[in-house]
């Protein structure tokens, strides 16, 4: 990920914001304060923060402002992944090379730390300072983030990917799941951003989501991808998990070569979608290059 422009900076920006919420936290309970840090700033790409800050900043927007946005979307994604390395759900024992949540803590600790996570989100963008100008927007972005995250976005999805294991489904079945598990909490950090800038046009906008949409799946192609090609140190947890979950997968469904097909496709339509835009896109087109590149 280091290759990204100003990645590092974006990366040590939100690091910082949400250690300073953890920070502002009355301590109650020392344990669960302690899991949701474990949870939230253990380490990651910052991925959905990144791709907040460089759709505002291509689009005029203020730092600060996108700083909420990114704080709350981290939060969410980071919830998310307590929960779902939890034995209900994937069971996983590893994340980002460390123990998860519930084997670092205990299943109840971490159940209870994605809970708080989950409503630090909320929270933050509640809560936050936003400029003058972007204040009036700041119900539509919370709007935004129920809608990513909920029964109609990334919960859904999970639902939905919990169902179809240990069965074949098609390939259309395939990305609905994927455009909600993964696709929508992605889709949310480019149009909350995007929302963070004084004016936009609609068609902008429409552009925006076409573009977050196809980097989304292609985002779940690569992984697929990824699952059975990169090492368990590249990963951070065991290579093949999901096959070995017996998951639907796109190289199960259209073979490896078939595969890496469709996520160029992909990446070639991102690419696309961000020509009709009248601003610098050179960062969102990085971003998508990275998407697709990358193997891990």
């Amino acid at each position: 990920m280091s290759k990204l422009v100003d990645h590092d900076f974006y990366q040590q920006r939100i690091d910082n914001f949400l250690a300073d919420k953890l920070d502002q936290l009355a301590i109650n309970d020392e344990k669960l304060h302690q899991a949701m840090r474990y949870g939230l700033l253990i380490g990651g790409k910052r991925m959905r923060p990144y791709l907040a800050y460089i759709t505002g900043e291509a689009l005029g927007a203020n730092l600060s402002d996108i700083d909420g946005v990114a704080g709350a979307l981290e939060c969410i994604h980071a919830y998310s992944l307590l929960h779902d390395d939890l034995p209900a759900m994937d069971d996983d024992d590893l994340r980002r090379g460390e123990p998860t949540c519930h084997k670092a803590f205990d299943e109840a600790t971490a159940i209870l730390a994605g809970d708080s996570l989950q409503t630090l989100a909320f929270d933050i963008l509640a809560n936050h300072s936003f400029s003058k100008a972007i204040q009036p927007k700041q119900l539509k972005l919370i709007q935004q983030l129920i809608s990513a995250s909920g029964y109609q976005g990334m919960c859904g999805g999970q639902a939905l990917d919990l169902a179809a294991t240990n069965q074949q489904i098609p390939l259309a079945e395939l990305e609905v799941l994927h455009s909600l598990k993964t696709g929508a909490l992605l889709e949310a950090s480019v149009l909350m951003g995007a929302e963070c800038a004084v004016q936009v046009s609609e068609n902008d906008k429409k552009a925006l989501k076409e573009y977050a949409q196809l980097i989304g799946l292609a985002y779940q192609v690569q992984d697929d991808i990824i699952d059975i090609t990169s090492t368990e140190e590249q990963l951070g947890k065991p290579s093949g998990s999901d096959l070995a979950a017996n998951k639907s997968t796109y190289p199960a469904l259209l073979g490896l070569q078939g595969a890496q097909e469709k996520a160029e496709n992909l990446f070639q339509q991102a690419l696309q979608a961000l020509t009709s835009l009248p601003y610098n896109t050179h960062s969102l087109a990085e971003f998508a290059t990275f998407i697709v590149k990358r193997d891990h």
